[in-house]
Formats: C-alpha cells, structure tokens, sequence
C-alpha cells in the first residue's frame, strides 16, 4: 500500500511537471528611442519579436541576452542584444528602453 501510494506521488509529480513544461512562456515590452515610441517586443520562449522581425535565442552571455535572425558564430556579433534586468534594447539601427507590459 505504501509503495504504490509513492509510486503514485511520482508519477502525478512526473506527469506535472510535464504539463508545466508545455506552457507557453512569454513576455511584452513596449520600447522606446530617441525617434520612436512604443514598439512593442514580445520575448516567447526563445525568441524575440521585434519590428516584424523573428529574432532566434543565440546564448547569453552575464545579463545580456542576444538575439538574431541566424546566429552567428560569435554570439556577440547578433544583431539584438537586450539585458532584463535594465531592460536595454541595442540594435544595429540604435537603442532602446524598454519597459515590461
């Protein structure tokens, strides 16, 4: 009877966490520049949308993520290059302050 009520805990944690991991995880941003205001940057799983674009997860390196359409062998060389925690958006046409929705 105990054995099974354990086994039965594990497999209801097991199928849990399974569930958690299917939700789909995102984040809104409205950003601004010195010429633009209120772009919004939406951070979905691993990627980040941003002016039409579709920006693929290429790694991070301390608190600055980078993003770009293909990665790039040195992940500093991505076109997009945001940091979280200061919410800081740099491009290669400029920068950005954003702020999360």
């Amino acid at each position: 009877m105990y054995q099974q009520l354990i086994r039965l805990s594990i497999l209801t944690l097991a199928l849990l966490g399974l569930i958690a991991c299917e939700r789909e995880t995102y984040t809104s941003w409205s950003c601004n520049s010195a010429t633009e205001m209120k772009i919004s940057m939406v951070l979905r799983k691993a990627q980040m949308e941003f002016k039409d674009l579709r920006l693929d997860y290429c790694g991070s390196l301390g608190n600055q993520s980078y993003f770009d359409e293909k990665c790039p062998p040195v992940i500093q060389n991505s076109s997009h290059i945001f940091t979280p925690s200061s919410g800081e958006l740099i491009t290669r046409e400029g920068g950005y302050q954003c702020n999360a929705l």
